[in-house]
């Protein structure tokens, strides 16, 4: 199983992107999707996640900027990052869990991980 992050680069501050994360090695359309971030210095934090239902879940902190998508048939998670600030600065990972109840979404235990992409906002 593999899952396969991209979208990463270098934005300004209010500027927009989007992170794809492709899944292979199994059919995904009965697992929770997510993403979580890393910023240099801290800890890994949750960003956001979406169930098998298209239940959605996001950190306070991307609330109402960032907006997280699936197509079961591409087996691919999306995650749209609009009005970015210098503080969303980091490596952004993709998850994957079969069997992940909405109450979990933010531990980040998640059986699968992608390898990352950067993300990085100037001022």
């Amino acid at each position: 199983v593999q899952l396969q992050a991209s979208g990463g680069g270098l934005v300004q501050a209010g500027g927009s992107l989007r992170l794809s994360c492709v899944a292979s090695g199994r059919t995904f359309s009965s697992y929770a999707l997510g993403w979580f971030r890393q910023a240099p210095g801290k800890e890994r934090e949750f960003v956001s996640a979406i169930g098998w239902s298209a239940i959605t879940y996001y950190a306070d902190s991307v609330k109402g900027r960032f907006t997280i998508s699936r197509d079961n048939a591409k087996n691919t998670v999306y995650l749209q990052m609009n009005s970015l600030k210098p503080e969303d600065t980091a490596v952004y990972y993709c998850v994957a869990d079969q069997n992940r109840v909405p109450k979990l979404v933010e531990r980040d235990d998640y059986d699968y991980w992608g390898q990352g992409t950067l993300v990085t906002v100037s001022s």
